[in-house]
């Protein structure tokens, strides 16, 4: 818990509703943002949102109110929620108090700053718009991601978000030397117990911090956990001088704490009864998000779109701060395509040729060009079989489904459930393979050959062609019974 501070500013509850405190002082009013403290022990934590008059202020508790009557005395503690920094958080869990919640021993040798600061100032942020290579071939290539920046993961339930987000620690611990910090906003404890199992035993946790603001805790403590994350990427930016990984989950439930927090306070809702102040909520935790000349914070966000409405506040406001959108899909995640990244509803900004070069720009553009032709021509096999194409169609199509299969990658972080090695490939291995397909130089190959492969050298290495990969099984069932002769090819017969 936060070091108490010694207090001698105190006051009385003169009023509680469900999370809603409001106290009078007769001495100093205590200013906005301040920690308050009510109980035996001090364990009702009270953050200060707004001051009513001279004498009395209305807060929002951080802990349940169980217990807590009018006329209890209340401690203010001279200053705001602060978040302990240092090199001791890695490897470890905590809440938004600081207490570590992983069942060890309390963290030592640690420094308390408040988690309210301010986004690093325009001077300072380094103006260089730099590439964040993943390992993971179609995110960099189709959707690179932006040192520093923001990308959106948007994808329901069982499609590989965490999985994708476990790889990108691993990668960004195990290859760049870097911290990575989870963040969990109105987690479940079940995902919470098995993240932090999932990264022990893939041996990213000593270099890695979590923080959870579980779903069964007051909106308050939910409102307030990604602002103590923040705190603790911004200690390792600025004073360890290390790249940062912030993963947040979820960015919605953020805002939906806003808007609990809003509610109780009295404030008029806007459209669809979201907090006024939204805007200001949301860039005052993204702005703080930034890449500087000593280090950069790039955040990883799963966002919730509420009923796939993406004209809801809460997605326009979100999107308005995202350098890369990421969207997983339901159906190539059934086809055993993984990851199940959809190209042509993924987008970034990064993906121009100024900042990734002409042939990186020329290249994914072919891809994508490629993937819609053949999404067009899906509907035709599917009635008329691939024999009703004309040559060149049949030829975009096997480019297509070749690229399709170049861009699955087996992951470190699930060897041990599909027996398959891990594989982390440069920019430069993805690229090339990619144009070689493009350039129709594997024709030669099985599509097999080319499902979960690491560089495009491993296709040689492929297992027999009889054993076909489960993707095209999939495809051939959609294709229809006239498509056979496509997906064999002349080493298959």
């Amino acid at each position: 818990m936060n070091p108490k501070t010694t207090a001698t500013n105190t006051g009385k509850v003169i009023s509680v509703r469900g999370s809603v405190v409001d106290v009078q002082f007769d001495k100093q009013i205590p200013p906005i943002y301040s920690v308050l403290r009510a109980g035996s022990k001090g364990e009702i934590v009270i953050e200060v949102l707004s001051q009513r008059d001279e004498c009395r202020v209305r807060g929002i508790a951080l802990t349940p109110t169980q217990g807590l009557a009018r006329g209890m005395p209340v401690q203010d503690t001279g200053g705001p929620l602060k978040a302990p920094v240092g090199k001791g958080l890695l490897s470890r869990m905590f809440d938004v108090f600081g207490n570590t919640i992983d069942r060890g021993e309390a963290v030592a040798d640690v420094e308390w700053r408040s988690v309210h600061s301010a986004p690093p100032p325009l001077v300072s942020r380094s103006t260089k718009s730099e590439v964040f290579e993943t390992g993971i071939k179609v995110i960099d290539v189709l959707v690179p991601l932006e040192r520093g920046g923001k990308a959106g993961l948007f994808g329901g339930a069982g499609v590989g978000k965490t999985v994708l987000l476990t790889e990108m620690i691993h990668n960004m611990v195990g290859h760049q030397k870097g911290v990575s910090i989870f963040c969990g906003i109105g987690e479940r404890c079940r995902e919470g117990e098995e993240l932090h199992r999932d990264m022990k035993d893939a041996g990213v946790l000593p270099n890695m911090v979590m923080v959870f603001g579980q779903m069964n805790e007051p909106p308050g403590s939910r409102f307030r956990v990604g602002l103590a994350a923040l705190t603790m990427a911004e200690y390792f930016r600025d004073d360890e001088h290390r790249d940062v990984l912030l993963l947040i989950d979820n960015i919605f439930r953020f805002i939906q704490a806003g808007m609990e927090v809003s509610g109780l306070l009295g404030q008029m809702p806007s459209r669809l009864g979201y907090q006024p102040t939204m805007g200001t909520e949301l860039s005052g935790l993204e702005e703080r998000i930034a890449n500087t000349e000593t280090g950069a914070i790039t955040s990883i966000q799963a966002v919730y779109v509420p009923a796939d409405d993406f004209t809801d506040p809460a997605a326009v406001h979100t999107f308005s701060h995202l350098s890369a959108s990421i969207v997983l899909s339901r159906k190539r995640a059934s086809e055993g395509l993984f990851p199940a990244i959809d190209p042509l509803e993924s987008s970034s900004k990064m993906a121009t040729p100024g900042i990734v070069g002409d042939r990186h720009y020329a290249i994914a553009q072919e891809i994508r060009r490629t993937l819609a032709q053949y999404a067009e021509l899906k509907d035709i096999i599917a009635m008329l079989g691939l024999e009703q194409l004309s040559p060149e169609d049949r030829k975009v199509v096997a480019r297509a489904r070749r690229l399709e299969r170049f861009l699955t990658q087996p992951f470190f972080t699930t060897e041990q459930f599909t027996g398959l090695k891990g594989k982390l490939v440069s920019l430069k291995d993805a690229l090339d393979g990619c144009e070689r397909i493009l350039n129709d130089e594997l024709n030669d190959y099985p599509e097999s050959a080319l499902y979960m492969i690491g560089a495009i050298n491993e296709a040689k290495k492929a297992v027999s062609p009889k054993k076909s990969a489960q993707p095209e099984a999939h495809e051939r069932a959609a294709a229809g019974p006239n498509s056979t002769k496509e997906v064999d090819s002349p080493h298959e017969s």
